[in-house]
């Protein structure tokens, strides 16, 4: 068996199978779509970042949201739009390299969203002590576990299958995952099979304490229409956050380990790359126009500029 072992150091994301003329079109279509995230992503981060009125819990883990989605989108776009204008090929290193980072993105976004629920239960349903429990110390601890845990966990889960033999070379996605690498090694890496579940079922675990918590606020709004108020502002982009957020990755996920390759290829590319494309756009817009001082904030930078340029022409007009 070991005589059929590719010794290739070089992989093929055979997700990509269109004409040259349709990967030009993809590029364009996915640089612009990129170009989007970023200016999304970096305008929340600087404006938090600039703004003291903003430096609370809920901006500051919406800082954090907004950064793990430039991180994680950093792992897929450079490398897809350059696949688009050549060969889709890629080294077993970068292979692991990408799968690792888009990985601890996606479990820092999920740890990142509990939080950001447990920071709105606590100020919604327990606003008296909202500062006695949300203080700098507990803020940065949570900030710091929800990037370490996630960078632990996938660490060693592609630690588990570093230097395992393969007997394939071709990955049916247009990025690569550790679960496409496993599938292609010529023995079942078990120490693989136990992180893996391991951290599904510890992630999940954040999605049923979200879900707890939505109820405990939901249960608690019901009440008070204060609270409504509160929960209207504040959690309604979260919910939509989550909700697109775990509706991606489990569409992923599922289709990943129990789905059938009989569907079409570009469904199945939709189906992979929903997770990199939607939740990264959604979560700066969404809370950039849902959120009172972020889109106030906002506004300001837009009608600052449009002064300074309307001053500019008024002085140019004088001087000319």
């Amino acid at each position: 068996m070991m005589d059929n072992v590719s010794a290739l150091p070089l992989l093929t994301l055979s997700g990509i199978t269109h004409t040259l003329e349709q990967r030009i079109i993809l590029f364009l279509l996915s640089l612009l779509w990129y170009l989007v995230i970023l200016l999304g992503n970096v305008v929340v981060v600087c404006i938090i970042i600039m703004d003291k009125s903003l430096h609370e819990p809920m901006y500051i883990f919406l800082c954090n949201l907004c950064i793990n989605g430039l991180y994680g989108t950093v792992g897929f776009y450079p490398k897809f739009l350059l696949d688009l204008l050549s060969s889709p090929v890629i080294s077993y290193a970068e292979c692991l390299l990408q799968g690792f980072v888009i990985h601890s993105s996606t479990c820092s976004d999920l740890s990142i969203l509990a939080i950001m629920a447990y920071d709105r239960y606590v100020a919604i349903c327990r606003p008296l002590v909202y500062h006695s429990i949300m203080t700098k110390q507990r803020i940065s601890a949570f900030l710091f576990f929800s990037w370490f845990i996630p960078l632990f966990c996938m660490f060693m889960n592609t630690a588990s299958i570093l230097g395992v033999p393969l007997c394939g070379s071709h990955i049916n996605k247009i990025y690569c995952v550790n679960w496409m690498v496993v599938q292609l090694a010529c023995t079942t890496p078990k120490a693989n099979y136990v992180i893996a579940y391991f951290n599904i079922l510890f992630y999940f675990l954040h999605a049923v304490f979200i879900f707890l918590t939505y109820m405990c606020l939901i249960r608690s709004c019901l009440s008070s229409q204060e609270k409504r108020g509160k929960f209207m502002q504040t959690c309604v982009p979260h919910l939509i956050s989550l909700i697109t957020f775990i509706a991606a990755i489990l569409l992923d996920l599922l289709y990943m380990r129990f789905g059938s390759t009989d569907l079409p290829q570009d469904l199945q590319n939709f189906m992979a790359i929903e997770i990199l494309v939607i939740p990264p756009v959604m979560n700066p817009f969404i809370y950039g126009f849902r959120l009172t001082k972020i889109r106030n904030r906002i506004l300001s930078l837009f009608h600052t500029t449009r002064k300074d340029v309307k001053c500019q022409e008024q002085t140019f007009h004088i001087t000319g």
